[in-house]
């Protein structure tokens, strides 16, 4: 049989994946299919998976390491809102974005290897509501709207990740 986890190829009669510690009980397990059929889509599966698992780890921690910078940047820009009292509110705009890169990059890396669909779609959807705080705040915060985009493109990333991963593992059934 099969991981249901990793797709790793177990014995029969063991309880747990010795690749990722999954248990192997119940509906966790696939019965092997000795068909060259069946091996060959297993063996589309896990490439494509490891393609969809690695981009989302990459985006993931590119996320993190703009929330660092994206955080310093915000503290300027609402510091300076506040000396030039000009009642603008992008500081605070930027560290909702930025918070919304943290959560969607741990999400995305915590659920990179998951089989569900539900992991890489809740990690879109974070990132698209990053983007929802950008609009309008470019007059004072310039790098705002970047920030934005590139928060819409990483969340499209996930959605095509979870569609793609979720496709294979229909074909695989």
């Amino acid at each position: 049989m099969f991981c249901q986890k990793c797709g790793n190829e177990v014995s029969d009669g063991v309880k747990f994946c010795p690749k990722c510690g999954g248990e192997l009980t119940g509906s966790s397990a696939v019965q092997t299919d000795t068909s060259a059929d069946n091996k060959v889509q297993k063996i589309v599966y896990m490439k494509h998976k490891g393609f969809w698992s690695t981009g989302r780890l990459v985006v993931g921690i590119f996320s993190i390491l703009l929330f660092v910078f994206i955080t310093f940047q915000s503290c300027v820009a609402g510091l300076g809102n506040t000396l030039m009292e000009n009642g603008a509110t992008s500081g605070t705009q930027g560290m909702i974005t930025a918070l919304c890169y943290l959560i969607a990059g741990i999400v995305g890396i915590a659920t990179r290897n998951s089989l569900s669909k539900i992991g890489p779609i809740i990690t879109a959807v974070i990132y698209w509501i990053g983007a929802l705080f950008t609009i309008g705040a470019g007059e004072t915060y310039g790098d705002l709207p970047i920030w934005g985009t590139l928060c819409v493109i990483f969340g499209l990333v996930f959605m095509v990740a979870a569609i793609k991963t979720t496709g294979e593992i229909n074909n695989e059934k």
